[in-house]
């Protein structure tokens, strides 16, 4: 099955696509945004096949959010949706998969779907989540960080580089998205880069993980699993 997500700012033209979507039984879960700001944080936060994006849209145009969804560490494959083809050759060189004019003719809709799920794209090892800075929108790379704070709705990931930047993900599923990447969870606040860690103290009433000059609580439940994930482990 296909899951895909449609964002356009006008309600009509949002309902029409996701329900000619809907119909087409390749097709499996249907996200919807009104912006291409909303459309970025539900790519974030979920990953599809394909987003079918309406390239006139205030704020987040469809071409700019086409741009900020190839940092993606698995970028879904782009579907532009217009009124006009004055941009066909801009969505083009985002290496856009296709371009429906509007009124979008179920048949035409279907051949769109056959070439996404002809479509074979390469997986990354490095996912890169796209962060929102003032009006810019900037790539973290997993990579990067050594550890994450929840705050909320959200976690804020630190990096070397920077206070850290919020993104509206739970930490619990980063902590499975990311168990294989080396990040240890030492408390369910706290989500950590094994081989950030450079102290480690597990002894006492409030035992603590450092890295660097960044001391960060571990709960007591889970020293047992910190001290095989940290103290076991091989390497730096």
């Amino acid at each position: 099955m296909i899951d895909v997500l449609v964002a356009d700012d006008e309600q009509p033209a949002l309902d029409e696509l996701a329900f000619l979507l809907r119909a087409d039984e390749r097709v499996g879960e249907v996200l919807t945004a009104s912006s291409g700001a909303e459309a970025l944080r539900l790519l974030t936060e979920r990953a599809v096949d394909a987003a079918f994006l309406d390239i006139h849209m205030p704020g987040l145009s469809g071409l700019e959010l086409a741009t900020a969804l190839r940092g993606l560490a698995s970028p879904p494959a782009v579907v532009f949706v217009t009124a006009d083809d004055a941009h066909a050759v801009d969505a083009f060189e985002l290496r856009a998969l296709d371009y429906l004019l509007k009124p979008v003719r179920t048949e035409r809709l279907r051949r769109a779907v056959d070439r996404i799920a002809e479509t074979e794209r390469p997986a990354d090892a490095d996912e890169v989540l796209p962060v929102t800075v003032g009006s810019a929108v900037r790539f973290v790379h997993r990579s990067d960080v050594r550890w994450v704070r929840a705050e909320g709705d959200y976690t804020r990931l630190h990096t070397d580089l920077d206070a850290g930047h919020l993104v509206r993900i739970p930490i619990s599923e980063l902590e499975t998205r990311w168990a294989d990447a080396g990040f240890v969870r030492i408390h369910r606040s706290y989500l950590v880069r094994a081989a950030s860690v450079t102290e480690v103290r597990l002894a006492g009433a409030e035992p603590t993980v450092w890295i660097d000059d960044a001391a960060l609580p571990v709960s007591r439940r889970l020293v047992p699993l910190v001290r095989e994930a940290l103290i076991g482990r091989s390497g730096p």
